[in-house]
């Protein structure tokens, strides 16, 4: 699976840890930065990561921030980009389930390398579940989207 990362100086040795574990199980990953500790604007690299996911150029995407919220709040203003911040694998496991997320953020003052892993893990490795109730409840947050972005 095609991976989309990225972080802010916030979430770094995180996402330095996000790609260390995507490679030991043989996921294909695209960092889009950043990639030093000079403080700077999550926005400017979860922006190109969400639209990665959202162009199809990437399956899926990890985001990470101090906290995961900013870099959570960006990726889901890109249409086509349902991004779930988790801090536990139930809403990993769920938000792929039944949100059909494509896109999880967490927090490097939150999370630490073994949570990582099993949240990655889960998120990577749970499929949709689908069905009626699941799949109207995608098309209505598509239908926000399309009521409320401009293209």
């Amino acid at each position: 699976m095609k991976i989309a990362v990225a972080c802010d100086h916030g979430g770094l040795n995180l996402k330095r840890a996000v790609i260390k574990h995507l490679e030991s199980c043989g996921h294909e990953w695209v960092d889009f930065g950043t990639n030093g500790f000079e403080s700077c604007d999550y926005p400017d690299f979860a922006l190109p990561a969400a639209e990665a996911v959202a162009r199809g150029e990437c399956e899926r995407g990890i985001l990470v921030c101090s906290s995961g919220i900013g870099v959570s709040i960006v990726a889901n203003k890109v249409p086509g980009v349902r991004c779930a911040h988790c801090h536990d694998t139930y809403c990993a496991k769920f938000t792929r389930l039944h949100n059909d997320a494509n896109v999880i953020a967490f927090g490097e003052k939150v999370v630490g390398e073994g949570l990582m892993q099993e949240l990655v893990d889960t998120f990577l490795n749970t499929e949709f579940e689908g069905g009626e109730r699941h799949e109207r409840r995608v098309a209505k947050i598509k239908a926000v989207e399309d009521k409320y972005c401009r293209k």
